[in-house]
């Protein structure tokens, strides 16, 4: 999807989550029938992420942030010293 998916929305039943439109439930544009849509937090509650493979709709830094995903590991140069050079006196 285009735009990041609310996880936590404030009013759910008032929108069509089938499509990127976001629609209000008294206008549906998409087509996708004359149904609206539930949120998934209609459906199993406010943990609804934790159920099922959510991987398509979460974007990867939404899935690193719920901890259903491990952050990659950052990648760190080798630490080298180099001896300094004196002044011969």
């Amino acid at each position: 999807m285009a735009k990041k998916f609310p996880i936590y929305p404030k009013n759910p039943e008032r929108i069509c989550w089938g499509c990127d439109k976001y629609c209000s439930a008294a206008d549906l544009q998409c087509g996708n029938g004359c149904e609206r849509i539930q949120h998934p937090i209609e459906m199993d509650g406010p943990e609804w992420y934790r159920h099922g493979d959510w991987s398509n709709l979460l974007s990867d830094a939404q899935q690193i942030e719920l901890g259903l995903k491990d952050a990659p590991e950052k990648k760190t140069k080798p630490h080298i010293k180099l001896p300094l050079k004196t002044k011969a006196v």
